[in-house]
Parts: structure tokens; C-alpha cells; sequence
């Protein structure tokens, strides 16, 4: 595997550096040689926070963990992305997709499958059209950190979400 190791708000030492290979190295029996880890440690106040991504082809399998201890993190970060993994072979195996960055091995591993996704509630609702403003204004009355709505302008089905940080908001729109 091949780790791309970045710092935000942190140097990144060598003894972090040799943390990732030992623990996340732990997942190179299930990915190809050539596969790209993309790792990011960031320090904010007093949280060490750890993001793991490794693009596969067709998903993208992510995690990101954060605690008073980087060490920690990559810790729980590791459990987090193995967990993940046993979940996307299962979609890999069940609906026939590529699976070209994983070893063969690992597609013909049975593991124990966890408990699947669960809708527990369904809502029904009108969405009349309206402007991305007026969305985020519905979203902050009924207190939501996202808001679906039709776009009046393209007649399209949008989103609106609350940013993590400051005041600010996203748009999702689709794409054909």
C-alpha cells in the first residue's frame, strides 16, 4: 500500500509515521500493493483527530476518529476502517461488483456478517419548490443539521446542510 501522510495544525514525526504503518499496515492483507492510503492527522484546540481515506474503485471507504491521544485515534481509527471493510465485501460479493483492489483472498474470506443496515423510521413529506436561502432558513426553524427541498430554479431535488464549522452552509445538487 502506498501512504500519503499529511499534518494540519501538527508536524507529523516520525513515531507517528511508524504508528500508521503498524496499525493501518494492519489492513494490507486485504489491499492490493499499488492501493493509496490518503491519511491526515489535524490538532484542533485540544482534540487529535486522525482521517483515514482509501479510494477503491467505484466507493470511497473513509473514517476519522478523535481523541486526547493521536495515538488513540489511530487506534480507533484502524477498528473503524477494518469494520467498514468486512461491510463492503459483503456489498462486493453480494452484488457482483470489481473488486481490483482487493486481494482475492479477502473476497473469498467468509467473516462474520454484522447486523445490516436498519431503517427504523420513514418519513413522508410535500417538498415544495423554493431557493437554496429560503431552505436554509426552513432547516434552522425545525433545528436540522440538513434540509431536503426542490430547487424552484431547476425543478431539481437539493440539499442543504449545516457546515461543521462556523455559520455556514453546503448545497448538494445532483449530477447527471
Amino acid at each position: 500500500m502506498r501512504y500519503i501522510i499529511s499534518g494540519k495544525n501538527i508536524d507529523v514525526t516520525e513515531s507517528l509515521k511508524t504508528a500508521v504503518y503498524e496499525k493501518i499496515g494492519k489492513l494490507e492483507r486485504y489491499f492490493t500493493p499499488d492501493t493509496e492510503i490518503h491519511v491526515t492527522f489535524s490538532v484542533e484546540k485540544e482534540r487529535q483527530k486522525i482521517e483515514v481515506t482509501i479510494p477503491v474503485k467505484g466507493s470511497i471507504i473513509r473514517a476519522e476518529e478523535t481523541s486526547n491521544d493521536m495515538y488513540v485515534s489511530i487506534d480507533l481509527v484502524e477498528e473503524v476502517i477494518e469494520r467498514q471493510l468486512r461491510k463492503y465485501k459483503n456489498k462486493l460479493t453480494n452484488h457482483k461488483q470489481a473488486s481490483f483492489n482487493f486481494k482475492q483472498a479477502f473476497i473469498e474470506d467468509d467473516y462474520e456478517e454484522e447486523d445490516g443496515i436498519k431503517i427504523v423510521k420513514t418519513k413522508r413529506f410535500a417538498i415544495k419548490p423554493m431557493d437554496a436561502e429560503e431552505a436554509c432558513v426552513q432547516m434552522e426553524l425545525l433545528g436540522h443539521n440538513f434540509y431536503v427541498f426542490r430547487n424552484a430554479s431547476t425543478d431539481e431535488v437539493n440539499v442543504v446542510y449545516k457546515r461543521k464549522k462556523g455559520n455556514t452552509y453546503g448545497l448538494i445538487e445532483p449530477e447527471y
